[in-house]
Parts: structure tokens; C-alpha cells; sequence
């Protein structure tokens, strides 16, 4: 594979292409221009939803983001939803009730989209005072299709949580976790980042053969497995999660060493 090429770029944001102060450094900006004047697009592949990608756009001005772990498709100029695969009510109210039977201090959110509802108790990390964040009843949150489910626990392990789900929510929906805390993120069934990547191949006329995706965590590893089966490469960063390691083509440096401009420019020289 020493002559390949990709012919679009996909990756990661948080702990891949953003470094640890949440910026994109001028080197990996100034190597992603390259990359798109010469008609390779980028595509942004994350579990982040639509109202975190603005300083992202101001940054990199165009391309397309698969938002919610592949439940949503962003126009990162006109910031416009383009495709969405929503997790339905039905599903949603037997999910969460199966849940909070199996470990009752389960607690939930849910993203719409543009705007982001919890329980109460459900204590949010991140945008505690943002616009479009707002306490709610569980049985407000089920009754419209989300973006995605969010169930966290605050003191089981993060691993032992995540299987819990996985085994209430069976065919479902998909589950995945992309953070140290036991926070399981729940999308419609087979929606991951490898659905909506293939989504914004397909517009483009491309296969996974012609495909570069770098991520670091499990909600990466459809992804990788997409790509790494249709023959293109699937670079883990130097910090990866092992599960994601394991399903890697390559290794690049981490995100606050321009992992993902370094192995860009590699692929040229």
C-alpha cells in the first residue's frame, strides 16, 4: 500500500483531530487544505452532537460531520442537518425502563440534536448552562425520537456498565462509550459512525477501499472495521483505547503531537 491514496478523509474529533485544549492546530489545518485542494474532502466522525460544532466550523469552514455517533449528518458551512436516523419512542421507553430494573441509580439524557434534555439528577459535564440544555422527566425525553440516549452511572466501572447495557439493550439500538466515565451512548440499531460514513461515501462516489478514518476510542472501531474490511486504513492514535488498537491498520503519534497531519504528510512523501 506505499502508492495509496485516500481519496476522503475521515476523523475523529476529540482526543484525534482536536488536541487536548479542544484547538486544531495551524499544522493540521494548513495539511488539510492541502488535502482539499486537491478534491479529497474531510469528513468529521463523531459522537459530539450538532450544537458542539461550531468553533470546529469557524476553524475548518466546509465539509460534513457525522454527528451522534453516525444518528446525524451536519453541513458544516450553511451548519444545516442533512440526514438523521433517530432512535424511536417504542424503543427508547422499553430501553430506559429495562435499565432502571436492572441497576435502579441508572440515570438518563438524551440529544435532539440541537438541544440536549436530562433527568434531574442526571449530572451533565459539559454545557450545564448552555442554550438548548434543560432538565426534563423521563417521560417527556422517550415521547420523540432522539439523536441519541445517554444512561450514565455514577459509581459503577465504566466496562462493567457498558456490558450491562449492551446485554438490556440487545438488538435495539447500539451502544458504545467514548469517555473514562460509565456513560453509555445508545443510537438506533446499526446506526455507528460506519453507517454515516458510508452515507457520505456513497455521495461522494467512494468505498471504504478509498477511505482514511483516525479515531482513539470503541465508538471508533465500527469505523475502523468498516474501512479496514472494504481495504482502506484505519489509524488509532498513540494513546487509542485498546479495542480500538486491535482493529487498527496503523498507529500515529497523539493528538497533541498532530497525529493526524503527521500520517497525512507520510502518505505523500
Amino acid at each position: 500500500m506505499s502508492d495509496w491514496l485516500p481519496r476522503l478523509i475521515a476523523s475523529d474529533m476529540d482526543g484525534t483531530l482536536l488536541r487536548s485544549d479542544e484547538s486544531v492546530s495551524s499544522a493540521t489545518v494548513a495539511e488539510l487544505d492541502g488535502w482539499r485542494s486537491d478534491g479529497v474532502p474531510l469528513v468529521l466522525a463523531t459522537g459530539r452532537p450538532p450544537r458542539w460544532m461550531h468553533g470546529v466550523r469557524e476553524v475548518l469552514r466546509s465539509g460534513t460531520a457525522v454527528c451522534c455517533n453516525g444518528a446525524v449528518l451536519l453541513d458544516l458551512e450553511p451548519m444545516e442537518i442533512i440526514d438523521e436516523a433517530p432512535l424511536h419512542p417504542d424503543a427508547l421507553e422499553s430501553i430506559t425502563a429495562g435499565l432502571r430494573a436492572r441497576q435502579p441509580t441508572t440515570w438518563f439524557a438524551v440529544e435532539y440534536g440541537w438541544e440536549f434534555r436530562h433527568e434531574p439528577v442526571y449530572r451533565p459535564r459539559w454545557d450545564v448552562d448552555a442554550p438548548g440544555v434543560a432538565p426534563a422527566g423521563l417521560d417527556e425525553m422517550t415521547a420523540v425520537p432522539v439523536a441519541k440516549l445517554l444512561a450514565r452511572h455514577e459509581s459503577m466501572g465504566r466496562d462493567a456498565f457498558v456490558r450491562l447495557v449492551e446485554e438490556v439493550v440487545g438488538d435495539r439500538g447500539t451502544v458504545t462509550n467514548s469517555s473514562t466515565d460509565a456513560l453509555a451512548e445508545i443510537s438506533g440499531p446499526g446506526v455507528t459512525k460506519a453507517s454515516g460514513l458510508a452515507k457520505v461515501a456513497a455521495r461522494h462516489g467512494i468505498g471504504p477501499e478509498d477511505v482514511v478514518v483516525f479515531g482513539d476510542m470503541p465508538n471508533d472501531i465500527a469505523a475502523f472495521e468498516w474501512v479496514r474490511e472494504g481495504g482502506g486504513r484505519a489509524v488509532a492514535m498513540a494513546h487509542a483505547h485498546p479495542d480500538l488498537m486491535a482493529v487498527a491498520t496503523d498507529v500515529t503519534g497523539g493528538n497533541d503531537e498532530d497525529g493526524v497531519a503527521a500520517f497525512l504528510a507520510s502518505l505523500r512523501s
